[in-house]
C-alpha cells in the first residue's frame, strides 16, 4: 500500500521540484524521500523498547550454521524463493516507468496504474489465510499466488493501458493480487523452516536464517536491475528520447513476459516445500518433548 502511495505521488513532486529540469526534480524528491525515511528510522529507534526478556544466545560459529543451513530443505527451497522473488520483483520495478515512457508513451500512466493497484494489493494480502488454511501448506500456498502473478503478467502482454486500458487494468490488477497473497506467505514460511532446522539438527539460529533469507533477496534484486540496465545498456538505450524497436521490446518483455516467466518458475520451486499443518504440529511437539528432558 506505502509503495504504491509513492508511485502514485512521485511523477507530480518531480514535475513540482524540478519544472522543466527533470534531473533536478529526480534529485530533490530523492532527497525528500531519503530525510523522511530516515527520521522514521530516528524515530522507531528511540520509540522501541524491548519488553520481553530474550533469551540467552549461545555463540555458534558461522561455519557450523552454515552446515546446519545446508542440512535444512524447506529452508533452502525459501532461499531460492527468495532468490527468485528479488531477481524478478525489483528488475520489474526498476522497468516500470520505462515501459510508461517509451512503449506506451505516456509516464504518466504510471500513477494511473498504481492506483488501480491499491485495493487488489489488500485483499491479496488478506487472501493468505484463507488459501493457507485451505492447502494448509505456506509454500505451496505461496506457489499458487507465485504462478497467479506469473500467468497475469503474461497475459499482460496482449493488452495496453492505451488500446485495451480495461482488458490491461484487469490483468494488472490480478497480478497485484496474487502478488500481495505471494509477498506475504514467503515471509511466513521462515519462523516454520527454523523450527525444522532446530528439529533436524539441534541448532536454533533464527536470526542467522533470516539475515542470510533477506541476503538472498537483496543478491537477487542486484542481479535483476543490474541485468535489465546491462540489456538496455547494450542497445543503444539513451533516456529522454525516442527508442528502438530492440530497446521497446526488451522494455515491453521485461513489463510482462520476463517476469511471468520467473514468477511460473519460482511457483515450481516453491511447489516442493514439503513443510505442512500436521508436520509442524508433530515438529512443535516433538522439540517440546526434548526440553522437557532433564
Amino acid at each position: 500500500m506505502a509503495i504504491n502511495i509513492i508511485n502514485i505521488i512521485t511523477l507530480p513532486l518531480i514535475a513540482a521540484f524540478g519544472g522543466d529540469n527533470q534531473a533536478q526534480g529526480y534529485l530533490l524528491v530523492t532527497i525528500l524521500y531519503g530525510s523522511i525515511f530516515t527520521a522514521c528510522h530516528w524515530f522507531c529507534f528511540a520509540k522501541t523498547k524491548e519488553v520481553v526478556t530474550p533469551p540467552v544466545k549461545e555463540n555458534i560459529p558461522l561455519g557450523v550454521q552454515l552446515k546446519a543451513v545446508m542440512q535444512n530443505k524447506p529452508y533452502l527451497i525459501a532461499l531460492a524463493g527468495q532468490l527468485l522473488f528479488g531477481v524478478t520483483h525489483y528488475g520489474r520495478s526498476a522497468n516500470l516507468l520505462y515501459y510508461f515512457k517509451y512503449v506506451e508513451g505516456n509516464e504518466a500512466l504510471f500513477t494511473t496504474y498504481s492506483m488501480v493497484l491499491m485495493v487488489p494489493s489488500i485483499l491479496g494480502a488478506a487472501a493468505f489465510p484463507f488459501v493457507f488454511r485451505w492447502l494448509g501448506n505456506k509454500g505451496r500456498t505461496a506457489a499458487l499466488f507465485s504462478a497467479g502473478t506469473g500467468v497475469s503478467m503474461l497475459a499482460l502482454y496482449f493488452f495496453n493501458a492505451v488500446e485495451t486500458p480495461v482488458p490491461f487494468y484487469i490483468c494488472a490488477a490480478l497480478s497485484q493480487f496474487f502478488f500481495c497473497g505471494f509477498n506475504t506467505a514467503i515471509y511466513a514460511i521462515i519462523p516454520d523452516c527454523v523450527e525444522y532446522g532446530e528439529w533436524k539438527t539441534g541448532i536454533r539460529n533464527d536470526g542467522f536464517q533470516y539475515a542470510f533469507v533477506s541476503l538472498g533477496n537483496k543478491l537477487g534484486m542486484a542481479i535483476g536491475t543490474a541485468t535489465l540496465a546491462g540489456v538496455l545498456g547494450m542497445l543503444g538505450f539513451q533516456a529522454n528520447q525516442a527508442q528502438g524497436a530492440a530497446v521497446q521490446s526488451v522494455i515491453h518483455h521485461s513489463f510482462s513476459t520476463v517476469p511471468g516467466v520467473l514468477w511460473l518458475i519460482t511457483a515450481v520451486v516453491l511447489f516442493f516445500y514439503q513443510i505442512n499443518k500436521n508436520s509442524y504440529n508433530r515438529i512443535i511437539a516433538e522439540l517440546a518433548a526434548r526440553k522437557e528432558v532433564p
